[in-house]
């Protein structure tokens, strides 16, 4: 059980010491990865960029990842329950939520160069893995040295999936029985959009003046 996600990121960093003196780059999944991603990234001396990704929900149970969209890509498992109607207005709302993301978080960050770099993706929690394995595939096309999946807690066929996909998956906690991922915390409140610019922000001062 972690108590809130600065929290989970300390105790991530430290099963990512290994990785310190690489040239790293964490990408962090918003909204709840950012703040995961900031406890980790300022342990590691590493600078921190968002993967705009978001999971494209299941009809039913919108926290059940059926597929992913970014701003330029999308893959779909298909499921009976989803009708074709319901998955294009998905990816158009979804897209369009990411086009107001992108400015807001980052305004006068230029994207991340991911060449020969390591790469640690890094995100609260993961249920089912779906939403990142299109992830992990438009960074393979950044050519990146290697592509580290890091999380406080997954579900182990989540973690068994995306082993088969990356360099490595490391996870301070795979439960036996996995409720959800905010199950895992004691504090798991919404993270807002100020949040995620806060975080932002923040490591940015915090690492000029390690500089």
């Amino acid at each position: 059980m972690f108590h809130d996600r600065i929290d989970a990121g300390l105790q991530l960093a430290k099963k990512l010491r290994k990785y310190q003196d690489e040239p790293g780059v964490v990408l962090a999944v918003p909204r709840g990865g950012v703040v995961v991603g900031y406890a980790v990234a300022k342990e590691l001396g590493f600078p921190m960029s968002l993967i705009l990704v978001k999971k494209l929900g299941h009809p039913m149970n919108k926290e059940f990842a059926i597929g992913a969209v970014s701003l330029t890509n999308e893959f779909v498992i298909p499921h009976a329950e989803a009708s074709q109607e319901y998955i294009e207005e998905e990816i158009d709302r979804i897209r369009r939520t990411l086009k107001k993301m992108y400015p807001k978080f980052t305004p006068d960050q230029e994207p991340a160069d991911l060449t020969g770099k390591t790469i640690i993706v890094i995100d609260d929690g993961i249920a089912t893995g779906n939403t990142l394995l299109m992830t992990v595939e438009m960074l393979k096309k950044k050519s990146p040295a290697k592509i580290i999946i890091a999380v406080p807690v997954a579900s182990l066929s989540a973690v068994q999936k995306l082993s088969k996909e990356v360099d490595e998956v490391i996870c301070v906690l795979i439960p036996d029985l996995f409720y959800g991922v905010g199950a895992f915390y004691e504090d798991f409140e919404e993270v807002t959009d100020d949040e995620v610019i806060y975080y932002l922000q923040r490591l940015k001062r915090e690492m000029k003046k390690i500089v």
